[in-house]
């Protein structure tokens, strides 16, 4: 059943804002809490998820992440975190320390955009063996940890369960209704003009939308005839 609609533009930011405002919406007039929010990669920014977290709601979500390198040498993924110590050890075992750490904002905002910035040793990557798969063109191996970093961790762990395959299978029901406004309730195109005319129409065909499947569910009293 469709609970809550806003529309928006279709554009990322207004449409991670949109999952906040219906959530927050959702919880006041219907005090749902959800447990987990199953989602696409739109969804999996890092102050995203770190939201979510922040509030106790699992993300089914697959993270954006930008690390991967397709050169054939390590990504930031194939470094282990050990947080007790506050560093990565590469697949070598050896450690990269912090060494600096920046802000965009003073006051640590809302927007999270602290960044931390580990490197290992200059005499430690020149006699490694496997400098070439490491840094083939720099001095030394230098990795960026963003401050939602340990919330990102929270969706890969998940990614690994068993329940994440299970969810993303009613992911694809989910956008069934998407396709059914589009193709049966001729939702194709908007017919009204304006961010509050369009978020009248969708209101209108999510209701609409909820009123068949409620009629799947309780049909009609049969009567019964005479012979």
């Amino acid at each position: 059943m469709i609970v809550d609609v806003e529309a928006t533009r279709s554009i990322r930011q207004a449409e991670v804002g949109s999952t906040k405002t219906m959530l927050g919406r959702v919880r006041a007039r219907f005090d749902l809490h959800p447990e987990r929010l199953i989602a696409d990669t739109a969804y999996g920014s890092g102050p995203m998820l770190g939201w979510l977290v922040d509030r106790n709601i699992k993300p089914y979500i697959p993270v954006l992440d930008k690390a991967g390198r397709t050169d054939g040498t390590w990504s930031r993924g194939d470094f282990e975190w050990d947080p007790e110590n506050n560093q990565y050890i590469c697949p070598e075992g050896q450690p990269l320390k912090q060494f600096r750490r920046n802000y965009s904002d003073p006051n640590h905002g809302p927007t999270g955009k602290g960044v931390a910035k580990y490197q290992a040793l200059k005499h430690t990557r020149q006699a490694c063996p496997s400098k070439m798969k490491c840094c083939p063109k720099a001095d030394t191996r230098k990795i960026t940890r963003e401050e939602h970093e340990d919330a990102r961790q929270v969706p890969r762990d998940i990614a690994k369960t068993k329940q994440y395959a299970i969810s993303m299978r009613l992911r694809k029901k989910v956008e069934m209704l998407f396709a059914h406004l589009k193709r049966i309730l001729g939702l194709g195109r908007l017919r009204l003009r304006g961010p509050w005319g369009a978020n009248d129409e969708f209101l209108l065909a999510a209701t609409a939308q909820n009123l068949r499947k409620l009629a799947k569910f309780f049909p009609a009293p049969q009567q019964t005839r005479k012979a």
